[in-house]
């Protein structure tokens, strides 16, 4: 073998040691990704941001294949921050719930609130409110006379915040007269908080200590606030505060079917039937599952499906079932009617095409 020969295989074993001592860089546990993007879409979305055109978005993350292929902040925000979802935080209490179930703490979401609550001892009661159950709950259609997108309804969210005991305010709610438990969907957040609060009074340690144990520590979550209810428990109506790259984490796990790191968190069946279209919203074309929306995309002729966690001012969790995508969009744009619009068409018009459609 000759001197030259000798010294090129030297170097390229040399090289494979360097590649295999030094790994791709990673951010906050996700490795950065080397796949392409059409830069240029993305950077002009980030000049009509910059201008206003798209008002209040803090950060849009994108995860491809498990690794981060974008990561951008907006108007101040930083990686640092722990942003306020608001509703985003709703599809955490169904996930704590799917663990719950897992474990044996509660036996199957087809329990009633009979099984949890002395119904008899609160205002309006009736056998419809009895035959409530978990999955009613868990996919907004539990029948109790309560719509959070009409604000002249009984049951509005708005009412339940200024009194002290938000879940016997809830429990007194009469039950809606054109429906029956599981029949119709109605945004109601005011169940949600009944889901919190059985999650509060059957899981070990309470629910804060256990979501952190069996949820956020495994996912590496640590750096996160809940706000509470009156009664000091976790407020599963939402606005649990964390940073965006924790948020992809949650939609990591359920797009890899339960499993973060290798290890099992949710099983493969609660994340099916998390993501089973139940029942079709009041927004054509959209449906719902166990706390998460259900959309699709046009871009270019072709159709791009979303299960997606979402919360007021525009916040977002994406979730691809079809591609091997988890986007994250971030936004403060609370109480303005151009929030969920405008995070439609920063999806359909730049990260489809700019990361899925190429």
């Amino acid at each position: 073998m000759s001197n030259v020969m000798r010294t090129h295989i030297l170097c390229s074993l040399l090289f494979l040691c360097s590649s295999l001592s030094y790994p791709q860089e990673f951010v906050d546990g996700w490795e950065k990704s080397t796949e392409l993007y059409d830069r240029g879409m993305m950077e002009e979305l980030s000049r009509r941001i910059s201008d206003s055109t798209y008002r209040n978005i803090n950060g849009i993350i994108v995860i491809k294949n498990g690794t981060l292929l974008i990561e951008q902040y907006f108007n101040g925000a930083t990686r640092e921050n722990v942003h306020d979802p608001r509703s985003v935080g709703k599809t955490f209490a169904a996930a704590v719930t799917g663990i719950a179930l897992n474990e044996g703490y509660l036996n199957s979401i087809h329990q009633n609130l009979s099984e949890f609550y002395d119904l008899k001892t609160f205002a309006n009661f009736s056998e419809s409110k009895t035959n409530v159950t978990l999955g009613h709950l868990l996919t907004m259609s539990s029948g109790f006379d309560g719509f959070d997108f009409d604000e002249k309804s009984v049951g509005n969210e708005e009412n339940m915040y200024p009194q002290d005991n938000w879940v016997s305010w809830t429990l007194n709610l009469p039950m809606a007269a054109d429906r029956k438990p599981g029949e119709k969907w109605y945004y109601f957040t005011a169940g949600i908080i009944l889901l919190g609060d059985i999650l509060n009074k059957t899981v070990p340690g309470g629910l804060e200590h256990y979501a952190d144990a069996r949820l956020f520590k495994p996912l590496g979550i640590s750096d996160y606030k809940w706000q509470y209810t009156p009664q000091n428990v976790p407020n599963t109506a939402g606005g649990i505060r964390m940073r965006a790259l924790d948020f992809a984490k949650f939609g990591q796990l359920y797009k890899n079917k339960g499993r973060w790191n290798g290890k099992r968190i949710l099983t493969e069946d609660w994340v099916e039937e998390s993501f089973t279209k139940r029942f079709a919203t009041t927004n054509e074309g959209e449906f719902y599952g166990y706390l998460w929306w259900n959309k699709s995309y046009r871009v270019n002729g072709n159709s791009f499906e979303f299960f997606y966690c979402s919360g007021n001012g525009g916040n977002k969790i994406f979730v691809s079932t079809e591609h091997p995508f988890v986007i994250v969009i971030t936004a403060s744009a609370y109480g303005k009617r151009y929030a969920h619009e405008q995070a439609d068409e920063i999806m359909a018009k730049y990260v489809i095409p700019a990361t899925i459609y190429r």
